[in-house]
Parts: C-alpha cells; sequence; structure tokens
C-alpha cells in the first residue's frame, strides 16, 4: 500500500500552506497528490503550480468534473499536464452533483453512467492520439453534416496511456468503474464496508476480461494525531457533517446514501435534518463517533497502523491521508506520522 495526499480545495486561503505539503509529501515519497474542484478553484491550474515545484511526486485531479469539459478538452488538459509535469499526472473523472452540475454549469444531470462511459471512452481514443470520431447517445463527434471533421491530438503525453480514476459511490457506478478505469477514488471508506463495493468493482472488471492486479484503490481518509482518538474524531466532524448533510439536496445526496448503506439510516436522516435547517454544529453534533473512527485515521501512531494494516488487508492499494483540517505544523506533524505508521504497520510498497 502506498500514501497519497489529498490537498482538497484551493483559494480558502490555504494556498501556501498546500504548496509546503505537497513538497513535503514529495520528500517524504508520497505517492501522488490529489487536488479537487467544485464551483470555485479547478483542479488543472492547481496541478500545474503544484507539479512546476515539486519533482517526484504524482499530481492527480481528484476530480475533474465531466459537467464542466468536452470529453476531449479533458483529454488536452490531461497530455498537457503529462508533458508539463514529466509523466507524473492521473486523470481523475467524476459527474460531481445535481446542483453543480445543472446549477453553475447549465448541464442536465441526468443518466450519468450512460454519460461517464461516452465520456471515457472519447478521452481515451483521444489520448491514444486516434482521429476521434465517436456517436452516441450524449456525445457525438465530429457534428453531423458540418464543417467539422475527426481531429487528432497534437500534444504527445509522456506515458503511453495516462492512469483514469473515477470518483464513484452508487453500485452501479462501481461497476462501470471496474469496467473501464485503472482505479477508484473512493470517500468514506472503511476495511469493514468497502470490500462491498470492491466487489462490485471486480464484477465490472470481469466483465471485460479482467482481473483487480493492477487496478489502484484510493479512499481519502483524514488523518488527526493525538494522545485521544475521540478528541481527535471532533476535528473532523463538521467536515463529515457537510457531505452527509449538506452535499446535495434532501432527494439526491450520494454521501448521505452511502452513511445509510453502512448501517447508519437514522443518523444519517437525522444529521441531513439539522444541516438543511442551517444548524452546522447540531449535525456535526450528531454525526456517530463510530462512523468518524471507521473512516478516518485517528489517535496515536500505534493506532493509525492498526488502521492502515485493516485497511490494506481490505484491498487498498494507495491511501490518500488528509491533514488539511488542521494547522500547517500539524498537518505536516500528521504527513510525517503516516510514513512512519505505514512502516510500523508493515503494508508499506
Amino acid at each position: 500500500m502506498r500514501l497519497g495526499l489529498n490537498l482538497g480545495y484551493w483559494g480558502a486561503g490555504n494556498d501556501a500552506n498546500n504548496l509546503t505539503l505537497a513538497q513535503e509529501a514529495d520528500r517524504l515519497g508520497y505517492s501522488v497528490a490529489w487536488a479537487a474542484e467544485a464551483y470555485g478553484s479547478d483542479v488543472p491550474t492547481v496541478l500545474a503550480w503544484v507539479a512546476a515545484q515539486t519533482e517526484r511526486i504524482d499530481v492527480g485531479s481528484g476530480i475533474l468534473q465531466i459537467p464542466a469539459r468536452q470529453p476531449t478538452m479533458a483529454a488536452m488538459t490531461a497530455a498537457t499536464l503529462d508533458t508539463l509535469s514529466g509523466g507524473r499526472f492521473r486523470l481523475g473523472l467524476g459527474v460531481s452533483g445535481p446542483q453543480v452540475s445543472e446549477g453553475w454549469y447549465g448541464v442536465k444531470f441526468d443518466k450519468p453512467l450512460g454519460r461517464t462511459r461516452e465520456y471515457v471512452d472519447i478521452v481515451k481514443q483521444a489520448l491514444r492520439r486516434e482521429r476521434v470520431s465517436f456517436q452516441g447517445k450524449h456525445f457525438t463527434l465530429p457534428v453531423p453534416d458540418g464543417p467539422g471533421k475527426p481531429l487528432k491530438l497534437i500534444v504527445h503525453p509522456v506515458r503511453a496511456e495516462i492512469p483514469i480514476y473515477l470518483a464513484s459511490i452508487g453500485p452501479k457506478n462501481l461497476e462501470l468503474t471496474g469496467e473501464i478505469a485503472d482505479g477508484w477514488l473512493a470517500v468514506f471508506y472503511s476495511p469493514e464496508y468497502g470490500p462491498e463495493s470492491l466487489e462490485l468493482i471486480r464484477k465490472g472488471r470481469e466483465k471485460v476480461g479482467k482481473t483487480m492486479d493492477g487496478f489502484d484503490v484510493v479512499p481519502t481518509a483524514p488523518i488527526v494525531v493525538g494522545d485521544d482518538w475521540k478528541v481527535a474524531a471532533d476535528q473532523i466532524r463538521a467536515y463529515a457533517a457537510l457531505y452527509i448533510g449538506g452535499m446535495g439536496s434532501r432527494e439526491q445526496n450520494f454521501y448521505n446514501n452511502l452513511a445509510c448503506r453502512m448501517g447508519y439510516e437514522a443518523e444519517a436522516a437525522e444529521i441531513q435534518n439539522l444541516y438543511l435547517a442551517k444548524d452546522y454544529a447540531g449535525a456535526a453534533a450528531k454525526v456517530p463517533l463510530g462512523f468518524l473512527d471507521s473512516t478516518a485515521l485517528l489517535g496515536p501512531k500505534e493506532r493509525i497502523a492498526e488502521k492502515m494494516q485493516a485497511l490494506a488487508e481490505s484491498g487498498v492499494t494507495t491511501l490518500t491521508v488528509s491533514p488539511v483540517l488542521q494547522d500547517l505544523e500539524h498537518s505536516i506533524a500528521a504527513l510525517r506520522v503516516a510514513v512512519e505508521a505505514l512502516d510500523r504497520a508493515g503494508v508499506g510498497s
């Protein structure tokens, strides 16, 4: 199991700290640094900045939002970042959610599975530097009966194949991830429930004659180091409440659905009710301690090492840690403890 770093969203006044974290992770031998986008900072600009000021660590989009870009633009961005970074780019994609897709990008959030499949097909075709021609239900290239003609990507990526990851939560999307992607970007992953998702991914792999060999399983886990793991858990309550309660609408919240599938149906409903009523502190207080403990790295190094061992045994191949909910000093310390804990767990690669 390798280590990754989640830098999250940029533009909130923490950019200099995040660059320092990426450089420290690079020095410590972390495998990859991921950056995110919603409707603030975009990922490609951030990753170009990070890649220019690091040496060995890969940079990954966690995620590029599918409704934000035509698939050929995503391929152009991937090829450019791979070239600029010297072959260190990983392409993470996701459909985002209905509020962002329709409210920010003006793209109808319908048939996400079919749209994702076609999108990835076109991205792969472009990155193979073929002349792109595609006739699907969601995308058609070139536009029929017009002046357009099939074009080939001009830029040559450093690598023959840029790895593609999908951020997926629902059962059908997980199966699709196994079928068409090289890796899975997971959130709120626990060693107890994670294997159920991996079984769906494995099913998708089998559809196309592939095994799990070489497939990268990449959950993101908040990390808070401290003597008392329960006190450490309090630092990530607001983060968990935001996702379970506020990411999406009452009718469609993928993270709330995930918490329900993990056995927290009543708690998830209460968190959502409080959050949507703008009682953010109340929502955070209701996040079950068991949920936080199962999906994060909390406590002293020895306890974190035990959790890492369980994660590796469950099938995780790259563990992305997120220390950015703390100040810079504690975040850097957490990065170092994660390396020490991985060595102690004996599951590093």
